[in-house]
């Protein structure tokens, strides 16, 4: 388990990671998620004791990661981003690793069966591939066959065959009981991947939660139909609502927030024209961008 309490990290005046906290339970595959600059990066680095937070602290199963002997054999960690020796090849760059998760050539060979690496163990890294990396990353963050793993975007580079593969590797240590945390600042890159979704923005959290939970925290948006849009417009941000922008007709202003009623009574009291009022449901990616929308931070 991964509890994170009370977690803070200011650089300046900029709030990196703000008064957060979540906990991720073992058996699940729980995605980090939020827009680049959103202070992901920020607290893993925190988890992994390469940033001092200002306050809080993050735990693994009690103990803080500057507390575990051998980290390795209880946290595998994957963070952007990585420098390989050109010339090492694949094996060379784990054996290199071992000892310090008190392991040997064995486990070196069973860790890049499991992320497909076998075929290629004894090439230069430098002739790798972005996806082919991403996959030593992994078997890195393997070695020493830990309870939990922290992965910042490990999708990074793979084909749809990889994130695939990903998936699927990824469920099965879940199911082996084991702690997951994967970070990604796009929700449609790991849908598939994760049981719980943690959100945020700005270094705050705006969700936790299943993501069956995030669909039902749509509250859709209220499409208003109208001969002046930036008179309505006007009227939203005045009430405090937001403006969903991007839409492509000129005529119509999208609203999110208020329930159709309260934009009607609105418009109307307000003498503005009201030529059609409906409500817009939104998909999965919609609603995550409407969380984090606005919000910005330190990666």
């Amino acid at each position: 388990m991964i509890r994170i309490e009370h977690l803070a990290k200011h650089y300046g005046a900029v709030k990196a990671v703000d008064d957060l906290s979540f906990t991720v339970e073992p058996g699940r595959v729980t995605g980090f998620l939020g827009p680049n600059g959103a202070g992901k990066t920020t607290t893993l680095r925190v988890a992994t004791n390469l940033v001092r937070p200002d306050a809080g602290t993050v735990k693994f199963d009690q103990r803080t990661y500057a507390q575990l002997k051998q980290p390795s054999r209880h946290v595998g960690v994957v963070l952007e981003p990585v420098v390989f020796h050109p010339g090492r090849t694949a094996m060379d760059h784990l054996m290199m690793l071992a000892p310090y998760s008190q392991t040997g050539r064995a486990r070196c060979e069973e860790v890049l069966g499991m992320v497909g690496l076998s075929d290629v163990a004894g090439k230069r890294v430098g002739k790798f591939s972005l996806g082919m990396r991403g996959r030593l990353n992994l078997a890195v963050a393997l070695l020493g066959d830990p309870a939990t793993l922290l992965l910042d975007e490990p999708v990074n580079g793979l084909d749809p065959e990889g994130i695939r593969w990903i998936r699927e590797l990824l469920r099965s240590l879940a199911a082996e009981g084991r702690t997951i945390l994967i970070s990604s600042h796009l929700l449609t890159e790991v849908a598939q991947t994760v049981d719980e979704a943690v959100i945020i923005a700005h270094g705050k959290l705006v969700y936790a939660g299943s993501l069956e939970g995030l669909e039902h925290h749509d509250t859709g948006a209220v499409v208003v139909e109208t001969s002046a849009p930036t008179a309505v417009v006007g009227l939203a941000h005045a009430k405090g609502w937001q403006v969903v922008t991007g839409h492509e007709r000129p005529d119509t202003v999208v609203i999110r927030g208020p329930s159709p009623n309260e934009v009607a009574v609105a418009v109307v009291g307000a003498g503005m024209p009201l030529d059609g009022l409906s409500r817009q449901s939104s998909d999965l990616e919609s609603v995550f961008l409407a969380l984090t929308e606005d919000e910005g931070g330190m990666r």
